[in-house]
């Protein structure tokens, strides 16, 4: 009986024991089924949100055709003023830097002397006309006597000898005069052409030589005024062929502003002259540009931009400079869709100036291209406009 008892009360237990571990399944399966959704959850990727970009307009318009490059201002002429003759500069007649015209007195040599010597080659004259009109006069009365057989022709021959050579004289005298004169004109030294005066060399006081090595003072004339450029060979048959239907304009920029900030805008000009010969080199041409430069901005040996505008494309798609970006498989550019999300496109850029860039291949009229912010941008990545698109300004 109590074995039985035992046995019962151990099935018993063990049935309970059973249903327990039963229930303790149940809540441990309900568990993990509400953490596994809380678990997925979390793991989900976090939405990156909109790129901040800034973006510009493709846009159609008729474009010019230009080269740019860096240009050198060059004096339209360079004198160096000399003297042809020796003496003591008496007078200076301008300050350093001053601008002068074409004729307006510079130098002042001491003319003392060559007053002097104007008046002994007057004298010398003088005398030597006396001398060949008594021999003129003797030689007439003796030709007379000839040809009446009162005198030997011999005599009158040695008659008017004299007075021939006492005739020479007269004229070798007067030679004398005139380069007297002339070298007293020397002694005033007046400036050949318009321009602005360097530094001073000679002073006053000091003795002037001849023909020195040194100048005196170097004048720039600088209105017009010149503008050196080179550009690659590879432009030389177009430059040829535009130039042959008319005139080139040149536009110098200047980068300097003056106190108000402004910069006064680009000097324009003509391109005037090409070289005969390609520096082998760089393999590139010289050009030359003539200014007139009414405000004096273009100054010697200053460095401007120079651009030289051959011809008009129409209709051309531009973009912004900005807008394209350069990658491992060439240029491209990010296209905004409708729904901001962005496209990224190859592009094939024909010719960059300034901030806009013409398009040969690759994009519309009207489309939204992305100019600042792409290195956010992958394809597809949503964006938030910063600002109103605009199409490329400047000018090509």
């Amino acid at each position: 009986m109590i074995d039985r008892e035992e046995e019962m009360s151990f099935g018993k237990y063990f049935v309970s024991r059973k249903r327990v571990n039963f229930l303790f399944f149940l809540v441990v399966v309900f568990a993990w089924s509400a953490f596994i959704p809380s678990c997925a959850k979390k793991q989900e990727p976090v939405k990156k949100p909109p790129a901040p970009v800034s973006v510009g307009t493709v846009v159609q318009k008729t474009v010019p055709v230009q080269i740019r490059a860096i240009g050198n201002v060059e004096a339209y002429s360079t004198i160096q003023v000399k003297s042809q003759i020796g003496g003591e500069l008496l007078r200076v007649h301008f300050r350093e830097g001053q601008d002068v015209k074409k004729g307006d007195i510079l130098f002042t040599i001491d003319p003392r002397p060559y007053e002097a010597m104007i008046k002994q080659a007057e004298a010398t004259l003088a005398r030597d006309i006396s001398q060949m009109e008594y021999a003129s006069e003797e030689a007439r009365r003796y030709e007379e006597l000839v040809k009446r057989g009162y005198v030997a022709k011999d005599q009158y021959e040695q008659f008017r000898t004299n007075a021939v050579a006492l005739e020479a004289t007269v004229n070798a005298d007067k030679a004398v005069l005139d380069n007297a004169r002339l070298q007293l004109k020397y002694c005033y030294i007046y400036s050949p052409v318009t321009g602005r005066t360097g530094a001073l060399v000679s002073n006053q006081g000091n003795v002037i030589k001849a023909n020195a090595d040194n100048s005196m003072v170097v004048i720039n004339q600088i209105q017009p005024i010149y503008v050196d450029f080179s550009v690659p060979e590879q432009y030389l048959a177009d430059i040829k062929k535009y130039m042959a239907s008319g005139k080139l304009k040149v536009v110098a920029f200047i980068s300097k502003k003056d106190e108000s900030g402004n910069d006064g805008g680009p000097e324009e000009g003509l391109l005037s002259f090409v070289d005969n010969t390609v520096d082998p080199t760089t393999g590139t041409i010289k050009l030359k540009a003539t200014f007139e430069n009414p405000k004096k901005r273009l100054w010697p040996g200053q460095f401007v931009d120079a651009m030289l505008t051959l011809t008009t494309q129409p209709n051309a798609v531009v973009a912004p400079s900005s807008a394209v970006q350069t990658g491992q498989n060439g240029q491209y550019v990010f296209v905004v869709r409708k729904d901001n999300t962005v496209e990224s496109r190859p592009v094939v850029v024909n010719m960059t100036s300034g901030d806009e860039s013409v398009i040969g291949k690759g994009l519309n009229p009207g489309e939204t291209v992305v100019t600042d912010g792409q290195l956010r941008l992958v394809p597809d990545a949503a964006v938030e406009i910063k600002n109103t698109p605009e199409g490329g300004k400047g000018k090509i």
